[in-house]
């Protein structure tokens, strides 16, 4: 492994390599070193396009390339699984796109896989590493909103009715849920500090995916948390969270903008106190935070548990749309 600069292999051309390869080439703690397609001039294209040195016309001949030490997998869902196990087969280190895989189950023998390979394994949700994140975690910590009672989120954006989109075909792992209802989850379960004890959903669906859906959440010490995520709504990408003395509420979230703004309100507040964490990069924040952990022979934080917790709240709410009841979670 290089002793300056963690190599990173891309397995795949799909669009968000437009956000992760421009960080790992901005990352003083990484470099891109090569990248595969399913063809050699798809690869060639996108090495050129990202000036990358070297493009397989396979993801098995970057896999067998001694010089990558990590690769980022931005393959469609259902395929995270078996090129994780893939990489870690080669020993490389893993950053999957979320989710990790399409059920719980699945996460949890994916994550002891990398275990017991000695492989660093995380998913590739940017929110988590920016800066903003950790203050806001600081104070909600230090009681600055009281106790959380009530957290909301949203994600949702109008995508076009193609049947061609992998995010409406469900062979595929497609739907609002495993896409943009990942970071609801995520966030709300971050909020609380805790994980839900039952849940409740409702869904729209088409093309034999949910295209919409919206649920409730409760804990075990009767705190609540509601959702709504999907493809048929403008863009919308906020998380409140309700304390008995104030209340947080962060515009966007999931996808930070230069400002990175977000707004406390405490009891007897004129108005909103509005807190500029300012600009930061959270993708180049993410391929530190991982490469870090390489370094360091540790698991990466966040940690694979904690792919392995929001899923199972994601199954959890998926059964509850299709059977229209309550789900405990075990």
């Amino acid at each position: 492994m290089s002793q300056t600069r963690l190599r990173w292999g891309i397995l795949g051309t799909a669009k968000i390599n437009r956000q992760v390869v421009p960080a790992i080439k901005q990352s003083a703690s990484s470099t891109a070193h090569a990248i595969a397609g399913r063809s050699l001039p798809r690869a060639q294209a996108a090495a050129q396009e990202f000036g990358i040195p070297h493009a397989y016309g396979s993801y098995e001949e970057l896999l067998a390339d001694p010089a990558v030490d990590a690769v980022y997998i931005p393959l469609p869902n259902h395929l995270h699984a078996p090129w994780v196990r893939a990489a870690a087969d080669a020993g490389k280190h893993v950053l999957c796109e979320k989710p990790l895989t399409l059920t719980a189950s699945e996460a949890r023998e994916l994550i002891d896989y990398c275990r017991a390979k000695n492989i660093r394994l995380m998913d590739g949700t940017f929110w988590p590493h920016h800066p903003r994140t950790a203050q806001m975690r600081q104070l909600l910590d230090a009681g600055r909103i009281g106790r959380v009672q009530r957290v909301n989120a949203v994600f949702t954006f109008n995508l076009p009715p193609d049947p061609g989109n992998i995010r409406l075909q469900p062979e595929m792992g497609g739907g609002s849920l495993l896409d943009v209802g990942w970071y609801c989850i995520y966030g709300i379960r971050w909020a609380m500090g805790a994980e839900p004890v039952r849940v409740w959903a409702t869904a729209q669906y088409a093309y034999g995916v949910d295209m919409f859906m919206a649920g409730q959440l409760w804990f075990a010490d009767d705190r609540t948390a509601s959702f709504e995520c999907g493809f048929t709504a403008p863009l919308r990408m906020w998380l409140e969270a309700v304390g008995t003395t104030g209340t947080l509420r962060v515009p966007h979230l999931w996808l930070a903008d230069r400002e990175a703004v977000y707004e406390v309100t405490t009891d007897g507040a004129d108005a909103p106190e509005i807190i500029r964490a300012g600009p930061a990069n959270q993708v180049v924040a993410m391929i530190d935070d991982f490469a870090a952990a390489v370094r360091a022979g540790r698991e990466a934080v966040p940690s694979p548990e904690e792919s392995y917790r929001n899923m199972r709240v994601l199954d959890a709410l998926a059964q509850s749309a299709r059977q229209e009841r309550v789900v405990a979670l075990e």
